[in-house]
């Protein structure tokens, strides 16, 4: 391609300035290898946060904030999400505009894996130095949180974490839109969901089942092996023809104007980023707590341990449902799909108000876990459906993206609000202190889940350009 077949606009904007880029697999049926290598990152990713989110995390909070670790759970992943929130929109778009030999994207996943490793090592020096924070008041929580060092430490080193991983999935998210013919966006959505489950099933198996009780550097340790060397796979495994000339460099009060997609032009794109924004909230209001709350309400002895069990029973069935969903969706459509996985996920979600063993937990999480593997089935073929220009997917994907780390800053909090509000007790177990929490403020946050899940495949109906 010659830069004469491109001409360069001559007053750019934001996505006319980019030269249209030929897929290399451009009227080909992918083999199941290259749909593997594709979706290999979203495994790595995964793996990252099931370890983190649902194990290792809510453990360390507890040891470092024994007396009110939900405040500081709810702190940490709130402030950690406004970094998810908004790194995605540049590192995207500047992965619109790279013009490196080795592609768009490429480039910037390898250098986002390089910070992410990075920021696990420094979680691991801060955990290793930190001291655990005294009683305070309920009124006086945040504050103590926020004037501690070893908080502070333990915090920033999270958010290098999320610094560097949000540049890979910036990029990353304009893989599908490049590279995968239309037609076949569906059964690669599946592959990424299946990825997703198993990522998520063995971060948690690893860090809870097999590393449960190791030194906490053993499990970062893993953690960034397998982030490393899985995201390889997709960095070195998949074809990117790049760009055949570098284009003018963004104009940054133009492109933030940009980044408003007018509901009335594009509405399809808006309700689709709507009711995903809304299983977001539901998802993440429930997601960081299940370690407290098979401790507070199912009365597990080993929340740790128990808790990756539950998720790894639940990725299990989500695993079963995702490919299958995905290959589904490309037949029926995407919401026919969406419709029956929310439903059956919402009376689920309060299912779980009514578990008092950790086998009644296994056994509505089995069900959970089908709607959910079908959902996210459809999930990333449902935004590269309607994006609204292909040019520079990964801006508008990155946008499209702000449908689940939005949800997220504001989901734990709004939780660990609720969980809250019925008060805290604190008692000596095995010489250390440890909180408990009501089973009405998990009520609470399950109905909020179940009414967020319902929400969202109801008003999918508005969406008219997908089946």
């Amino acid at each position: 391609m010659s830069e004469a077949e491109y001409p360069r606009p001559v007053d750019p904007v934001v996505s006319t300035d980019i030269p249209k880029v030929v897929s290399p697999y451009e009227g080909q049926h992918l083999p199941m290898k290259t749909h593997l290598a594709i979706s290999a990152y979203w495994f790595a990713t995964n793996f990252l946060w099931g370890a983190l989110l649902t194990v290792m995390l809510p453990a360390e909070i507890k040891k470092l904030v024994p007396f009110f670790p939900v405040t500081a759970l709810s702190l940490i992943t709130g402030l950690s999400a406004i970094i998810a929130l908004v790194v995605p929109l540049f590192a995207g778009a500047l992965s619109d505009r790279c013009a490196s030999k080795l592609g768009r994207r490429r480039p910037f996943m390898a250098v986002g894996i390089g910070l992410n490793v990075v920021g696990l090592l420094l979680m691991t020096l801060a955990y290793s130095v930190a001291t655990p924070l005294p009683k305070a008041a309920p009124s006086g929580a945040v504050v103590a949180l926020l004037t501690s060092p070893s908080f502070l430490g333990f915090l920033l080193a999270y958010m290098v974490v999320q610094f560097g991983n949000n540049i890979t999935s910036a990029a990353y998210s304009g893989i599908i839109p490049d590279l995968v013919p239309e037609d076949q966006r569906g059964k690669a959505s599946g592959y990424m969901a299946l990825m997703s489950q198993l990522g998520t099933l063995l971060g948690a198996i690893g860090s809870g089942q097999i590393l449960g009780h190791a030194p906490e550097p053993a499990k970062f340790a893993l953690i960034a092996v397998v982030l490393a060397g899985v995201g390889a796979w997709t960095i070195l495994g998949i074809r990117e023809n790049p760009l055949p000339f570098a284009p003018p460099k963004i104009r940054w009060n133009t492109y933030v104007r940009s980044l408003w997609i007018d509901p009335r032009q594009h509405p399809d794109f808006a309700w689709v980023w709507i009711t995903r924004a809304l299983v977001m909230l539901g998802f993440y209001s429930v997601l960081p707590f299940v370690n407290y709350y098979l401790t507070d309400v199912v009365g597990s002895k080993d929340p740790g341990k128990d808790a990756a069990t539950v998720l790894g029973i639940i990725l299990i069935a989500s695993s079963v449902s995702a490919v299958q969903g995905g290959k589904l969706s490309d037949k029926i459509g995407r919401k026919k799909v969406v419709y029956w996985a929310n439903s059956l996920i919402a009376v689920m979600a309060l299912g779980f108000i009514f578990c008092r063993s950790l086998e009644e937990a296994i056994g509505v999480g089995v069900l959970f876990g089908l709607g959910f593997g079908a959902y996210t089935s459809v999930d990333w073929a449902l935004g590269t459906d309607v994006l609204p220009s292909q040019e520079d997917a990964a801006k508008e994907m990155a946008v499209w993206h702000i449908s689940m780390t939005l949800p997220q800053s504001v989901a734990a909090p709004i939780a660990g609000a609720l969980i809250s509000m019925f008060g805290v007790t604190t008692a000596i177990v095995n010489g250390e202190p440890t909180a408990h929490y009501p089973i009405a403020g998990y009520s609470c946050v399950f109905i909020l889940c179940a009414a967020c899940f319902a929400l969202g495949a109801y008003l999918l109906k508005n969406v008219k350009g997908v089946r």
